[in-house]
């Protein structure tokens, strides 16, 4: 057995590439896909923490549905993904979206839906006016409400009318650290996030007499274009106060804005060395998703 890879040989671990019993390299096998054949749906799928999750659920074998608001880049990610891949338009804060998008789902997929995972999300305005109680507005508090914890809800209560008669399927929500501590965010986004924590234990209560599960992570900051674009927002007040959905108007962030952004991150961050990425909150969902999570 050589003791040395070279550069262009992958290492691979004996589990999956092995040696026979006569000390003949045995023919390398794929690593297992964990949603193989499972069906299922990405709400805010077509940028940042989602599209981390659709490239790793579709990866891992899943037959995904692409739910957001942002077409252009919702249609372009499926597109380039293949036919595994599927988008819709969906305003989770709407009712007849989220219902529109199951029932699209399961047309397409022949009446299968596995798994559900509730990623959209806004942060709302990150000015300091924005972030004080002293200037609390009642309209950003129910918008950003809307989206987080009455999309959330939502998302659940179709996921569940999909899979509770099949006895079976796993519903994943992203919420945050401000889910867990305080000072992390502005009034409505942290009590958003803490509102889809509560949801989610009420409904996997419910739900786990139907075989269904339901879980959420709730993630460190994390360099992605919104988080990005609410960093610009509390650097510009001119644009943070201008008449428009900031959390929609979220450009491609440059190389020395992540670079920057996940300074601070790792700054404040108890765990020293790694750098948080979507991709590493995507691994979190994978697994809540598959059959390893199957009494969790």
């Amino acid at each position: 057995r050589p003791e040395i890879a070279h550069a262009h040989q992958p290492v691979m671990s004996p589990s999956h590439h092995g040696w026979d019993g006569n000390g003949a390299a045995a023919v390398p096998t794929p690593m297992p896909k964990r949603l193989d054949g499972k069906v299922a749906i990405v709400t805010g799928g077509a940028r940042g923490i989602g599209e981390a999750i659709v490239r790793l659920f579709a990866k891992h074998g899943a037959r995904v549905v692409i739910a957001d608001i942002d077409d252009a880049a919702g249609e372009a990610l499926a597109s380039a993904l293949g036919p595994q891949v599927s988008f819709v338009r969906c305003d989770v804060s709407v009712e007849d979206d989220v219902r529109r998008a199951v029932d699209w789902a399961l047309s397409r997929h022949g009446g299968r839906l596995d798994v559900y995972c509730n990623n959209a999300g806004v942060l709302g305005r990150q000015t300091r006016a924005a972030r004080s109680i002293l200037s609390f507005g009642a309209s950003e508090f129910d918008r950003v409400l809307r989206v987080n914890a009455l999309g959330a809800a939502l998302g659940m209560k179709h996921a569940a009318r999909a899979m509770a008669p099949r006895r079976a399927g796993s519903i994943v929500s992203v919420a945050s650290v401000a889910a867990v501590l305080g000072g992390l965010g502005p009034h409505a986004y942290t009590a958003s996030k803490h509102a889809i924590v509560g949801l989610t234990k009420n409904a996997a209560c419910e739900l786990g007499a139907h075989g269904v599960r339901v879980n959420c992570v709730s993630p460190f900051g994390v360099a992605t274009p919104m988080l990005i674009n609410a960093w610009r927002q509390g650097h510009d007040a001119a644009t943070a106060d201008a008449d428009r959905d900031l959390d929609l108007d979220v450009t491609v962030p440059s190389d020395q804005e992540v670079e920057k952004m996940e300074e601070v991150v790792r700054g404040l961050a108890t765990l020293k060395g790694p750098t948080l990425r979507p991709r590493d909150i995507a691994e979190a969902v994978l697994f809540l998703a598959s059959d390893e999570a199957r009494y969790i």
